[in-house]
């Protein structure tokens, strides 16, 4: 198959042997040498069939999976190789014609297993190193060994998490990581709940449902029209997501109040307060805040304790995304950026985020128990009976707004052991230590402006890079509109300077392959870029 022979392999790869029927692993390229030959009528590729649960295919299996790990530990090693190319870029419509043998079509026939390995090398070649040394692109934190064995062993177990029944470690280490969680947000064990989801925006969208119901039960059997006009308050710096629940819950976008933000991206506590009495004042309700700890784009911290106070005066749940800036909880350096979260009634926490968890790993919150249980509890009999010979509160699945669930706490349970709290935290702090440093260097060199002149608050660090041409216009709309024109060379002989005009075009998947020619022209449009150091 094109792609199988080690003449042909990219320089550093395993390639996939060749299963034969009575000869080992025997190469049929014309570039082998002649002993290697072998005539096609005796060879028979294997196929999916062959592999256990078929009666004695344990040592097909174990040949086959060990020709994986070792395609894994190839792209691996290369991952972690600053010389390599984050990216070989391919546009959509090459691959969906198919390169270099590499095809993404299906086919009716069952392709061997020869193919299969060359399908698994192919598909990491052509992807996104996101662990490499030079890969700037969003939230992605690099690849950490010990979590890329808890995922291994997660798809190894292949099970569910609606039933202790079927999952019974697994939902108790969900229990322990999220006491845990609770307990470092300041709740107390007893009294909180929560459940992992698929990514920050789902965690989010339970904040939202599980305010409601507490607000409105009825909302559960009777639906919207049962009850009021119900606000929503988020900041100008929020992430979208909010949004998205509230027209996916029904409420919305319209009932959305956007509260301005000071220039450092943090709500204006007083702008809150203003927009709640003025919805008060058109017969509406207001009910549910959220507050950002660690902004997109800014890295900013909302201030908690402000709107706490202003959620108890007026009666409003209080959400805290921490998404972001979560991770910061573990920092004894760090931790009082979300000082008052601890009076929050729900919070999303992703430790895909700045734990460096691999993808993905949310947690959402809540401070009452039971509440995520009475919110979207329906009882399905054939999964959730009441007389199983264990403690059915371990039974999560009526808790989620899902039926089956992946498993995504192994991989975090296993990092935690492997790192401790402690670990996280000299992770985390190294991680500001890196932004600071970033933030200082910006400050000397005259070719950069930062958007705003304050040390990150996390690894966000934001800035401009302003041309020589530009150095001398007075700030203003013309000096703007000539900014977002901008455009520059970046060259593989990098100098400190265009490394750091590298970061600012983070957003730009093709950035990772500009070793493949002398000199390529990338187009500067946004106007306020993120270089997260992890």
């Amino acid at each position: 198959p094109p792609g199988a022979c080690s003449a042909d392999a990219e320089a550093g790869d395993s390639p996939p042997v060749l299963f034969t029927a009575g000869v080992e692993n025997l190469c049929l390229c014309p570039k082998s040498p002649p002993e290697s030959y072998i005539s096609l009528n005796r060879i028979s590729l294997l196929q999916l069939p062959d592999l256990l649960p078929t009666q004695n295919g344990e040592e097909l299996t174990e040949r086959f999976l060990h020709e994986v790990v070792s395609i894994l530990l190839s792209y691996i090693k290369k991952t972690y190789d600053g010389k390599t190319k984050v990216l070989d870029f391919h546009h959509p419509h090459q691959l969906l014609e198919g390169l270099e043998g590499f095809s993404v079509e299906l086919s009716d026939q069952p392709e061997p297993l020869e193919q299969i390995l060359v399908d698994c090398r192919d598909t990491l070649k052509y992807g996104v190193k996101t662990g490499h040394p030079r890969y700037f692109n969003q939230l992605s934190s690099g690849l950490d060994i010990v979590g890329l064995a808890g995922e291994w062993l997660t798809a190894t177990a292949n099970t569910n998490m609606f039933t202790y029944e079927i999952a019974p470690v697994f939902i108790v280490m969900e229990e322990i990581i999220l006491r845990k969680m609770q307990e470092i947000i300041g709740w107390g064990e007893s009294e909180a709940d929560g459940i992992f989801s698929p990514g920050g925006s789902i965690s989010n969208l339970y904040s939202v449902l599980v305010a409601r119901y507490k607000r409105y039960p009825e909302i559960k059997t009777k639906g919207m029209a049962a009850i009021p006009d119900i606000i929503l308050f988020v900041s100008e710096h929020s992430h979208y997501s909010v949004k998205k629940a509230a027209a996916v819950l029904g409420i919305g976008m319209d009932n959305v109040i956007v509260v301005k933000c000071d220039e450092r991206g943090k709500m204006i506590p007083s702008e809150l307060e203003e927009n709640i009495i003025q919805v008060k004042k058109q017969g509406k309700v207001p009910f549910y805040v959220s507050a950002t700890a660690g902004t997109t784009v800014y890295g900013a911290f909302d201030p908690l304790v402000h709107i706490a106070d202003i959620c108890e005066k007026y009666n409003l749940w209080m959400h805290v995304d921490a998404a972001w800036g979560g991770g910061l909880l573990l920092s004894r350096r760090h931790s009082h950026k979300l000082s008052g979260i601890e009076r929050a009634n729900s919070v999303t926490w992703n430790p895909h985020k700045l734990m460096g968890v691999p993808l993905q790993c949310s947690a959402f919150l809540v401070r009452e128990k039971g509440l995520l249980q009475a919110c979207n509890q329906l009882c399905a009999g054939y999964l959730f009976q009441p007389d199983k010979q264990y403690d059915t509160a371990y039974d999560t699945g009526d808790k989620a707004i899902q039926c089956g669930r992946h498993v995504d706490v192994f991989k975090l349970w296993l990092m935690w052991r492997a790192k401790g709290t402690r670990g996280f935290e000299t992770l985390i702090n190294r991680f500001l230590e890196l932004a600071e440093y970033l933030y200082k260097e910006l400050k000397t060199r005259k070719n950069y402006e930062l958007v705003f002149d304050a040390e990150p608050e996390l690894t966000n660090v934001c800035f401009w890079y302003i041309p020589p041409s530009l150095q001398k216009i007075p700030k203003g709309p013309e000096r703007e509109k000539r900014l977002h024109q901008v455009e520059f060379l970046i060259c593989p002989w990098h100098s400190p300077e265009s490394i750091l005009a590298v970061m600012l075009i983070t957003y730009l998947e093709v950035l990772a392959n500009h070793t493949t020619a002398p000199v390529t022209r990338y187009p500067f449009k946004r106007a306020v870029h993120n270089c997260l150091i992890m």
